[in-house]
């Protein structure tokens, strides 16, 4: 209700299709009993009363129908919301934390999880709302037209809610368990997947097929464990919900038979009977198809509190010099040397330095990816104050791609601007690549140094387009020959002369000689 307003319509919606379908049900009880007792009596007037009853019938499907449309319609909304909802608090909570995550396992919590909200919104809660509107008002009306009846209403009704809540406390670790194997097989077959490659050249890969393998079974006797449960508790519920029936009618016919009765009160309420012990037993069928819907969304919900909770940035200003004093970045449990220096706007700032010194831990910092110490501030306000996105733009050693075009990739969801895009290519050294070309995910279909490339115009459509005016490239040449590295360096000269900050991570002597100031880092041993 909170981070999904489609679920307020959802129920609002659902209650009105209860009230109605409860007035169709009451009808529909009404008229049949009417019919018998006509036909009984010798009074009844039958070809009016089906008219009306085909009425009623057809009010009573359209109720049907119109609550799995609505619930259909509601399930893609709200999970579409979360979604949104998911992609924003990830983003709130920092690179930081996300590196600390796994990704498998947040995509089946986004995926698998959140669609399994159609169980849930397609059939649990519409249950759940007609026992909320419906039971109460059949009860009330059998009261009023038959006591005993309604008294032994009274008795029964609470015991399918008592056995549910025993039954849900018996499985709840069943089913979490369920849950927590599928995450680790999503999270042990991604990790396979990865790293194939070097399973192989190690002649590993087997091994690792049997730990899916193995963690495929689990999951499976795991859901097998789940569905004996649901079969178990549904024939419970169903079995307790047909002696509160079969006890009503022995009731209603004893007194039929002794005369205590009225055989229109007695039929009506025993018409009704059925319909006012549904909603429960149809909570209690559909509780457990939608676990797996209520257990992703209950991670989902936990991750958007905690970042509810958590510290906004605010947005950096236009222009403004990178100040870093007595930065020290921390990597685990080891505290990388202090580095400080001055970036201006127009300038190229080279970080040099042997593997392992912490350059490229500098750049996490930077994005808040990693904990450090010090000052670091952007236009004078502290960067951990500061949402990257607004001051920053990044190219890492590794460039991430997606499938798609290539001008798709530079863009990355921002308005596209094609002139911009061709700008881009063009001052990365990347002028032969067509912005059109089609690429696979991972950049399938690009060499390394292409994929570099493009990765370095995204940096700079980023800053072309704003907001960020700082750009960073972490070893964007490492892939590159001397031409294509030079075409880079003289891209990268022209937008500091139009007035971008450029950080530049290189062990190239051709970009020391480039760069308006070198910064050298030094390793820090344990």
């Amino acid at each position: 209700m909170r981070h999904a307003r489609s679920a307020r319509g959802f129920f609002g919606a659902q209650a009105v299709i209860s009230l109605l379908s409860t007035a169709a049900i009451v009808a529909f009880a009404w008229l049949i009993t009417a019919g018998i007792v006509g036909a009984v009596d010798g009074t009844g007037t039958m070809g009016a009363l089906l008219g009306v009853l085909t009425l009623v019938v057809v009010v009573r499907a359209a109720m049907v129908w119109a609550t799995e449309r609505i619930s259909a319609r509601a399930a893609a909304r709200v999970g579409s919301q979360l979604r949104t909802a998911l992609i924003t608090a990830i983003s709130a909570r920092g690179s930081a934390w996300l590196d600390s995550q796994n990704s498998a396992q947040l995509t089946l919590t986004a995926t698998r999880g959140l669609g399994a909200l159609d169980a849930y919104f397609g059939r649990f809660l519409p249950q759940l709302v007609a026992t909320i509107v419906t039971t109460p008002i059949l009860v009330a009306i059998m009261w009023f037209q038959d006591l005993p009846t309604g008294i032994t209403l009274i008795i029964t009704l609470p015991l399918i809610p008592l056995f549910m809540i025993l039954i849900g406390l018996a499985t709840r670790a069943v089913q979490e368990k369920q849950w927590s194997t599928l995450q680790k097989l999503a999270v042990r077959f991604a990790d396979t997947v990865q790293g194939l490659a070097t399973l192989r050249i190690f002649g590993r890969a087997e091994r690792a097929a049997t730990n899916v393998e193995t963690s495929s079974d689990e999951y499976g006797r795991a859901t097998m464990k789940v569905l004996r449960v649901t079969f178990l508790s549904g024939f419970a519920l169903e079995l307790l919900s047909s002696l509160a029936v079969a006890l009503i009618a022995v009731s209603v016919g004893l007194r039929l038979l002794s005369g205590d009765l009225d055989l229109s009160v007695g039929l009506f309420v025993l018409l009704l009977a059925p319909d006012a012990f549904l909603p429960l037993r149809q909570v209690g069928a559909q509780f457990h198809a939608a676990t797996e819907g209520v257990q992703a969304t209950r991670d989902v919900l936990d991750l958007l509190d905690e970042a509810a909770v958590a510290a906004p940035r605010t947005a950096a200003k236009r222009g403004g010099d990178l100040v870093l004093d007595d930065v020290r970045v921390t990597r685990g449990e080891h505290e990388l040397a202090p580095v400080s220096f001055v970036a201006d706007r127009g300038t190229i700032t080279a970080l040099g330095g042997a593997s392992g010194s912490g350059k490229s831990s500098v750049f996490a910092a930077l994005r808040g990816a990693a904990p450090f110490t010090g000052s670091c501030t952007f236009g004078g306000v502290s960067t951990a104050e500061l949402d990257p996105s607004t001051w920053l733009a990044w190219a890492g050693q590794a460039p991430v791609l997606f499938a798609g075009t290539v001008a798709s990739n530079v863009t990355l969801g921002s308005d596209a601007d094609d002139a911009v895009v061709a700008w881009a290519l063009r001052t990365a050294g990347a002028s032969e690549i067509s912005a059109d070309a089609v690429i696979a995910a991972d950049g399938s279909g690009l060499s390394g140094g292409q994929a570099q490339r493009v990765a370095v115009a995204r940096a700079l459509y980023r800053w072309r387009i704003g907001p960020a005016d700082v750009i960073a490239l972490d070893e964007p040449s490492s892939a590159l020959d001397g031409d294509a590295e030079a075409a880079l360096w003289a891209g990268l000269r022209q937008i500091a002369d139009e007035g971008a900050t450029v950080l530049l991570i290189s062990h190239r002597p051709s970009a020391f000689a480039l760069a308006d100031a070198v910064v050298m880092m030094t390793e820090v041993h344990a």
